[in-house]
């Protein structure tokens, strides 16, 4: 299905080329060349993507990020030419569902962008079933997360982790099970990127994200969601 998208990416002819081979998918793909376009184009058209570059001038694709989650659950691929772990990291603190590294082929970016897209889309076939912990409900028809009644918004990335714990409560999962549901990341910083994910959704779903309830780590192993409400967090 096409979707609308937009590349935030101040490398003109590196922009140009994300968009034919955005355009060649089938997508309809709008560049701008600063973070401050960024926004209020999203502001204005409400894509269903955005490729977005860190390094982008007037507003930074970090800020761009903040900006955009504290209004809407946008999926967003970060690129990236920095290669250490922490500028990664705080993009997917705030919320990017994925992120590519430069140099790279615009074939691993395309693959990326359809991962996420699947994400996201995901909630939309009909049927689908709904899980329940205590409080915690995750209904993958309304692609929804609910607390006690109150809706939680949750990244595509972020549902998938719960979606995927959710369908096997009490199961533990390892890092790389759940990277491979993901569809994949950069093998730089695997297993970080699975424990960032988590960290954001249990300051969502959690009363005291370190005291954990629902999503649980198991220690040297990976994590799973707790079968009952209440049921202690084994990490120490």
């Amino acid at each position: 299905m096409p979707m609308r998208i937009v590349v935030a990416e101040d490398d003109r002819k590196q922009a140009d080329l994300i968009r034919r081979y955005l355009e060649h998918e089938g997508h309809q793909a709008t560049v701008v060349h600063d973070g401050r376009q960024a926004i209020e184009l999203i502001r204005r058209c409400d894509p269903d993507l955005l490729v977005l570059d860190l390094m982008l001038p007037s507003v930074g694709g970090l800020e761009v990020c903040r900006a955009l989650r504290a209004e809407r659950d946008l999926p967003i691929v970060m690129l990236t030419a920095r290669s250490g772990e922490n500028d990664v990291l705080a993009g997917l603190a705030l919320g990017a569902d994925d992120y590519v590294t430069k140099p790279y082929r615009p074939r691993e970016l395309m693959a990326r962008v359809r991962a996420v897209l699947r994400r996201s889309a995901r909630a939309d076939v009909t049927g689908s079933p709904r899980y329940g912990v205590g409080d915690l409900v995750i209904d993958t028809a309304r692609h929804e997360v609910r607390v006690a009644g109150a809706v939680v918004p949750t990244t595509p990335a972020e549902f998938t982790v719960l979606e995927c714990l959710a369908a096997s409560p009490g199961r533990v999962f390892t890092r790389q099970v759940l990277l491979e549901r993901l569809g994949g990341f950069d093998r730089q910083v695997t297993g970080r990127t699975i424990d960032m994910h988590v960290l954001n959704l249990r300051r969502k779903i959690e009363r005291t994200p370190t005291r954990p309830r629902h999503l649980l780590t198991v220690y040297g192993v990976g994590y799973k969601l707790a079968e009952r409400s209440g049921e202690a967090d084994s990490a120490p």
